[in-house]
């Protein structure tokens, strides 16, 4: 048995005008459906004489469409015997004793009688089954996970475990239509009037089957994209990468649960709906938001605010004349390098400790009842033109030497 080309490219309202008998797919389908009947089309219409064919059994020399984007497999007494993957009209050739009719040719008397036989061994039916089956071979959209409690994982850019909860959509495409029949679909949606295999169907066992292991999966997916350095590890960056994420979910479900080499189905794309992560990562989340915030320009100039806010708070504090004239007695040099140094007491050094390394790398310039306090009103002139104080912080410790 097998197929002859009867037409290719697009399919016209024309063809069912010249064809006498054809099958098409069942008027019921929805987006989501991944497999379907072959129905005959009419009763032929009052275009031909053949309207007693046999219940569940293709004809030989019937036609059959393929629309695009589906793939066309017949199965007899269970067994696939032909498969479509090419959009277009076919007609169906097969040697099979029930195929055969007085319309369709093989002689009068030898199709008669051989059927006659077949069905009287088989209490008056035909002695086989053939049926057609379409499969989806477009993206399935719609399918959608979602968490119920935290999941957790190891990001290598934070360097901690996080966890949150999750919710979200994907597609999926079948990439292997025989190995998804064999395999995967259950025999009641290859029965004759088999409903439609719909993965939006919520009574469909094998389509909950898909959603708990996507689930199971999401914890290896998020450790697989956060810890993929060509991604750059930011967990930031899912939300809006629905193609990298679904490599990064497709391979976990293939690992875990063999979609593609068992079941001929992968995740195409998957969009992030929502993340919303537990306390201890956000908390974590906005440590790391302010980090970046001190980088670069943004962190120099809040250093220098730091730097300004510590002298004026020294001159207005009568117990702190020392530290202010620590700050003072460094020399320009020093204060070249206070920029540098608050950099690393921000990532650890605490700032009393590097006030201390100060004073002691240069006892010698703090001396402050032998310095003359003019002096010392030029070096804070200087640092008020470089804009490391203000001029409230200048007039305030100016005020203090001068004693006025």
């Amino acid at each position: 048995m097998g197929f002859i080309k009867a037409f290719s490219g697009a399919i016209g309202g024309t063809f069912a005008d010249q064809w006498r008998d054809y099958l098409i797919p069942r008027g019921d389908l929805t987006s989501t459906a991944a497999i379907f009947e072959a129905v005959p089309q009419g009763t032929n219409n009052n275009r031909g004489s053949n309207t007693k064919g046999s219940e569940n059994i293709i004809t030989n020399g019937s036609k059959i469409v393929v629309p695009e984007g589906t793939a066309l497999v017949t199965l007899q007494d269970g067994a696939i015997t032909g498969f479509i993957s090419e959009p277009g009209g076919f007609t169906y050739v097969s040697d099979n004793i029930n195929s055969k009719s007085i319309f369709t040719g093989g002689g009068l008397l030898a199709s008669t009688i051989g059927q006659s036989w077949e069905r009287f061994k088989m209490g008056g039916q035909p002695g086989t089954q053939q049926l057609a089956f379409y499969v989806n071979l477009k993206e399935i959209p719609n399918n959608r996970f979602g968490t119920q409690s935290e999941i957790y994982w190891d990001d290598a850019y934070l360097g901690v475990q996080v966890g949150a909860l999750t919710r979200g959509t994907y597609t999926l495409r079948i990439v292997d239509p025989i190995l998804f029949i064999k395999q995967f679909i259950p025999a009641k949606y290859l029965q004759p009037n088999a409903p439609l295999f719909d993965f939006a169907d919520m009574d469909n066992e094998a389509g909950a089957q898909l959603f708990n292991e996507v689930v199971s999966s999401l914890s290896a997916a998020f450790s697989n994209y956060s810890n993929d350095p060509i991604r750059g590890n930011r967990i930031s960056k899912i939300q809006g990468d629905q193609i990298g994420f679904a490599q990064s979910l497709s391979q976990a479900v293939e690992d875990g649960y063999h979609w593609k080499t068992d079941r001929g189905i992968v995740i195409e794309k998957v969009a992030i709906q929502a993340i919303e992560y537990d306390e201890d990562t956000r908390t974590l989340l906005s440590d790391v938001k302010k980090a970046d915030a001190l980088s670069g320009a943004r962190g120099n100039s809040f250093m220098q605010q730091s730097v300004a806010r510590g002298i004026q708070a020294s001159g207005e504090n009568s117990n702190g004349g020392s530290m202010g004239m620590a700050f003072m007695g460094m020399g320009m040099n020093a204060a070249g390098n206070v920029m540098g140094t608050m950099q690393q007491s921000a990532e650890g050094t605490p700032q009393s400790q590097f006030i201390q390394q100060q004073t002691m790398e240069e006892p010698s310039t703090v001396q402050p009842t032998t310095k003359d306090p003019y002096a010392k009103l030029a070096e804070l002139k200087k640092l008020l033109d470089q804009g490391v104080i203000t001029q409230a912080d200048f007039d305030a410790v100016k005020a203090k030497l001068l004693g006025i």
